[in-house]
């Protein structure tokens, strides 16, 4: 990648060594798929089926912080042996960064509800494309991303496919949600996503400053520290929401039975931690830029799966959007390989002289 200068690359090169890095990524790839996919499509459904609680749906998106405090003690657990074994192995200053970016990924996931109770998965996700303009320009100004004309071709085609959705907003909204909700609900999705396009590359800036060798344990971590905090922060807005004393109510309202409302919620829990922790992988492996690459490479599968599960109207808007999107990721994936392609040549150059 272009980005191999980075502090947090080296590090990890360090710990894991290049071919287990690649296999890492790969993972952690596969991980952040998953999570991608399947987190806006059972955050929608707890919607759909008649569930309202905007702070509760943000509280979902971290509360699955719990699973990562249990691989962790397994980890530990089999890595006892070793005197030098820890559970924790962040420093204050790590807590720290961990806690605030928590706090801001909690506000993050508020707006990012909001949009996902007003608007259809497929405008959501296609919404959603913004968030690698953001976090290309957040990149380049805090973790100094380098570009080629190919990678910056990519971002400029994303931009537009969203601009072309945007021309368009009202005729795909909710039946009995009126313009308002609608255009309110994209308004505070693409807050959202500006915010979320800053929290990627935030968390790089994290790895380089780290002061310590950040190696996937560490990553895991902090996503932990992050989750923890987000979850505090919505658990703040429930309670004076009253949002745990309606649980039960609107569990016996739910169209699915009360006991699918509480499935819901759990796979919901489950898949965002899945997505966060990919996220925090690939940006361990990659770079921040990378894993908004991927998310946004995902999203024509949302859509797909969207129009499938959900009988959601696919315009021609999305469909110049989506082709859009599609040359964008072609575009940066092309350069990316060229880029490759030739420093293999000049490394092998290089040994030749």
């Amino acid at each position: 990648m272009e980005d191999g200068s980075n502090v947090s690359s080296h590090e990890t090169q360090s710990v894991l060594g290049p071919s287990m890095k690649k296999a890492l990524l790969l993972v952690n790839c596969t991980v952040l798929s998953i999570g991608s996919c399947g987190g806006p499509l059972i955050h929608r459904l707890y919607f759909i089926y008649g569930g309202k609680r905007i702070w509760l749906s943000s509280w979902l998106l971290t509360a699955g912080w719990p699973l990562i405090l249990i691989v962790l003690i397994i980890t530990f657990y089999y890595r006892r042996a070793n005197s030098s074994a820890k559970l924790f192995n962040l420093k204050p200053r790590l807590i720290l960064a961990s806690a605030v970016l928590g706090v801001f990924s909690g506000v993050d996931g508020y707006l990012f509800s909001y949009g996902v109770a007003k608007l259809p998965v497929s405008t959501t996700a296609l919404i959603t494309s913004l968030q690698l303009v953001f976090t290309a320009v957040f990149a380049y100004f805090l973790v100094k991303q380098k570009f080629s004309s190919f990678s910056v071709n990519a971002v400029f085609l994303l931009a537009i496919g969203s601009g072309v959705l945007a021309l368009n907003t009202s005729t795909d909204r909710p039946e009995g949600e009126s313009i308002r909700e609608y255009v309110l609900g994209f308004i505070v999705t693409v807050g959202g996503t500006v915010s979320y396009g800053l929290i990627m590359p935030l968390i790089e800036l994290t790895y380089q400053k780290a002061k310590q060798v950040v190696d996937y344990q560490l990553v895991m971590e902090i996503q932990l520290v992050m989750c923890l905090f987000a979850t505090l922060f919505c658990t703040v807005g429930m309670l004076i929401n009253k949002d745990f004393e309606a649980m039960p109510r609107e569990a016996r309202n739910f169209e699915l039975g009360e006991t699918k409302y509480y499935v819901v919620l759990v796979c919901t829990a489950m898949m965002w931690q899945l997505f966060f922790l990919g996220v925090n992988g690939v940006i361990l492996c990659g770079s921040s830029l990378l894993s908004g690459i991927i998310i946004t490479v995902l999203l024509p599968v949302i859509e797909i799966l969207a129009v499938i599960f959900y009988d959601e109207k696919f315009q021609a808007e999305k469909g110049v959007a989506l082709v859009l999107s599609l040359w964008g990721f072609l575009s940066y994936f092309y350069g990316e390989f060229k880029h490759n392609k030739k420093m293999e040549t000049n490394h092998v150059a290089e040994m030749v002289v």
